[in-house]
């Protein structure tokens, strides 16, 4: 195995799709240090699409392809049209995009029957064809990366695919190390397949899958050989995870993740997607609840509650309870 490099990784947020959206964006990097973050996919079927779809999916191209934090927003577009990828590649870039990012890794079974996300891993020469035409139509002084899994339904191709997109001159990969398959199936994750591809390919390669604490970092860093690392679910279960493994400071304590979920109230509720609030902070709950064992007894509040002002109070009962808790244990020390 590798020696653990000296440096910390750098730490790209990446997409989920209806869960890593642009609040959420705007939230994590504003207590995180990425480097980069990437959108939810764009799906691109065989026409440009207008200039308010991307603006949707990236508000941040608003602000020069930055989040608030200063953090670069690079938008990922799905789809298996050559010419009309390439052409929403350059419409992205004209609109303010920190590069382009193509999805070959979703394994949702609506996106892989329209054959876009993981679908192509069954035809890289389809794959050298996408990454070759928005490369070429992409001005080079931006950069042009992709997101793979190591296979469909095996592991058999999975340096042939990663050779493909190289040889068709993107400038990154991405590898989630599992197969369509795998879906996100515990134990599963390989990143000695990872380690295989760095090795080979002339482009860097960026880490992805079951990193969900400084030391699964560390080991991935060192198993893979990758100095970038993308995070995706272990953002939202320990939402300080990228400092956490940049600077090693210790995961964000439960009532300071209280605070950070009102706050996401406040903005969410403010949003255009109020209406779906009651949904989205239950959907966050379920994540952090595979960290935090004091969310658990929120969770089961907060999840028959079907209107955003009560889960609002119960959100505000939880913290003050925490912060009673809190001064009552300082009292009896």
């Amino acid at each position: 195995m590798s020696q653990i490099h000296q440096s910390p990784p750098d730490i790209v947020l990446g997409p989920m799709e209806g869960v890593l959206d642009p609040l959420m964006r705007k939230l994590l990097t504003e207590i995180n240090h990425y480097s980069l973050c990437v959108t939810e996919f764009v799906r691109v079927v065989d026409q440009r699409l207008p200039e308010k779809v991307f603006y949707r999916f990236c508000p941040e191209l608003a602000q020069g392809g930055f989040t608030t934090a200063g953090t670069p927003v690079r938008v990922q577009l799905l789809g298996q049209n050559p010419h009309a990828m390439a052409g929403n590649a350059v419409r992205a870039i004209e609109l303010g995009s920190q590069g382009i990012d193509i999805n070959f890794g979703c394994p949702s079974k609506t996106v892989n029957g329209n054959r876009g996300g993981a679908a192509l891993l069954k035809t890289p020469d389809h794959m050298f064809d996408v990454v070759k035409a928005v490369r070429e139509a992409v001005d080079p002084a931006h950069t042009v990366s992709a997101k793979m899994r190591l296979g469909f339904n095996d592991l058999d191709d999975y340096l042939l695919i990663a050779e493909a997109v190289a040889d068709a001159g993107a400038d990154e990969l991405v590898v989630h190390g599992r197969t369509k398959r795998d879906g996100y199936k515990a134990g599963t994750i390989r990143w000695d397949l990872i380690a295989d591809i760095n090795q080979h390919l002339p482009i860097p390669v960026t880490a992805n899958g079951d990193i969900w604490h400084r030391e699964d970092a560390l080991r991935c860093q060192a198993l893979t050989g990758c100095n970038t690392l993308m995070v995706c679910r272990g953002a939202l279960n320990m939402p300080n995870l990228g400092q956490h493994i940049r600077d090693n400071v210790a995961p964000m304590p439960w009532p300071a993740v209280l605070a950070l979920l009102i706050r996401y109230t406040e903005q969410e509720r403010q949003g255009d997607k109020a209406q779906y609030f009651p949904n989205r902070i239950k959907q966050w709950f379920k994540y952090l609840r595979q960290y935090y064992p004091q969310a658990d007894a929120c969770f089961k509040v907060i999840r028959v509650l079907k209107r955003a002002d009560e889960i609002v109070r119960a959100l505000d009962n939880a913290r003050q309870q925490t912060e009673f808790m809190t001064q009552e244990s300082l009292c009896q020390h």
